[in-house]
């Protein structure tokens, strides 16, 4: 990693502090989109599953993710696979600036990227089985992906080694977070199967709102203010953006939520005569998950696109998952996180650079979909083995706040028995 100038290292440390606004807002929205008998344990666990992976990704992760790699040579080229860092982050003060930042930058990511299965199994995962997700992704998922993304790893360094554009580019988390994260989501879902009464033998899937769009919708906004933040300070970190550059990145950040939002309100406003609340919310952190690799890279024009496709395709995908494939997605984050955040990767190589910058997202994109999609699979259907991951029915019926915790997030209020759990 080159050497940032003190105004750009500056500016990345404030940026670094608002950007976890993004994991609060993802925290809320998983906690509005799930059931209210399930409500405080969406929420605590949240916090505690990110709190965790900082942990576990500072103490160990971090060697893998960072330092100057350990690589092969094969046809004349490096192929640096692992980072070489050091344990507990020791020394930290001693390294360059630019190698502290990226730290704390990869400390955020890998706790907003938990969060991604935790709110997928909303409702039946258990909180120890989340714990144990978080910890998978903290010790190896994340450090591999993040090292080969943003650090000296092989994929970043596809330009410099074989000439395609600027290399992988994905400075503000879509593959790395957001699609390596859509990935864990997507194998929760798998192996946990859907909520008790979701898809009942007679008739389509039974609709299970969320218990408030309140939470939900301030989740949004609360992320977009994190979200500028944190694509900014990407573009310093990984791109060494000049600082003339960074509203434009805000801009376009902004433009792409704000389209898939419009888009989306109109997709569901023609389906079903009235624009339905939690999709569009889901339509607004679509558009962000895109922005996050193209958002440094493309102009406002192509910031608009990137969003109105975002926005179009994902309530469409929502419902094609539950009623066409019988997924039980209650945060949406296979759709919203997985789906647009391959979408933002393609994006950047459309939009930005030659034929050299697509081949190179296209890389990017088939590693993620080859290699990381069946290794996490894999990886969580053992880890289910040795701690189940779904709650008993019985858990499930009376909510994971009252199984897993002891009392409700709403005691004054009257928890009715829900006729799908007879």
């Amino acid at each position: 990693m080159s050497a940032l100038p003190a105004s750009s290292a500056l500016l990345a440390f404030v940026l670094l502090l608002i950007a976890p606004l993004t994991i609060a807002g993802v925290a809320f929205l998983n906690t509005g989109l799930g059931r209210a008998r399930s409500a405080a344990q969406a929420l605590v666990g949240s916090i505690a599953l990110a709190a965790l992976a900082a942990i576990l990704f500072v103490a160990f992760g971090s060697a893998l993710a960072t330092g100057p790699g350990l690589a092969f040579h094969l046809a004349g080229k490096p192929w640096n696979l692992f980072g070489s860092g050091v344990f507990f982050a020791c020394g930290l003060a001693s390294q360059p600036i630019e190698a502290q930042l990226g730290l704390l930058f990869e400390l955020f990511a890998v706790a907003l990227t938990v969060l991604l299965p935790w709110g997928s199994g909303a409702d039946r995962l258990r909180l120890a089985a989340g714990a144990c997700i978080a910890a998978l992704y903290a010790l190896v998922l994340f450090p591999l992906a993040a090292h080969w993304s943003w650090d000296t790893g092989w994929m970043a360094a596809l330009g410099t080694n074989f000439g395609l554009g600027a290399g992988f580019i994905d400075p503000g988390g879509s593959g790395s977070i957001h699609v390596l994260g859509g990935f864990g989501a997507l194998a929760v879902v798998w192996i946990t199967g859907p909520r008790h009464g979701k898809f009942p033998k007679e008739g389509l899937s039974t609709a299970m709102p969320g218990h408030n769009v309140v939470y939900v919708l301030f989740g949004c906004l609360v992320s977009l203010v994190g979200w500028m933040a944190w694509n900014a300070a990407g573009a310093l970190l990984w791109l060494h953006a000049p600082l003339t550059q960074l509203p434009q990145t805000v801009l376009n950040t902004v433009l792409s939520a704000t389209a898939a939002l419009a888009v989306t309100f109109t997709v569901t406003n023609i389906r079903f005569g009235k624009p339905d609340a939690s999709l569009s919310a889901n339509g607004w952190m679509a558009g962000l998950v895109a922005s996050s690799a193209s958002a440094a890279v493309i102009a406002p024009i192509a910031a608009l696109f990137v969003g109105i496709i975002a926005g179009l395709v994902t309530p469409l995908l929502v419902e094609l998952f539950e009623l066409a494939l019988s997924v039980d997605d209650p945060s949406g984050a296979i759709a919203v996180h997985m789906v647009a955040g391959l979408w933002g990767l393609l994006a950047a190589g459309l939009f930005s650079g030659g034929p050299g910058q697509l081949l190179a997202q296209l890389i990017g994109i088939a590693v993620l979909l080859g290699f990381f999609l069946p290794l996490v699979y894999f990886l969580l259907l053992g880890l289910n083995r040795l701690v189940p991951f779904r709650a008993d029915y019985d858990s499930e019926r009376i909510g994971m706040d009252l199984s897993e915790l002891g009392g409700n997030a709403y005691p004054e209020f009257v928890m009715h028995r829900d006729d799908s759990y007879r």
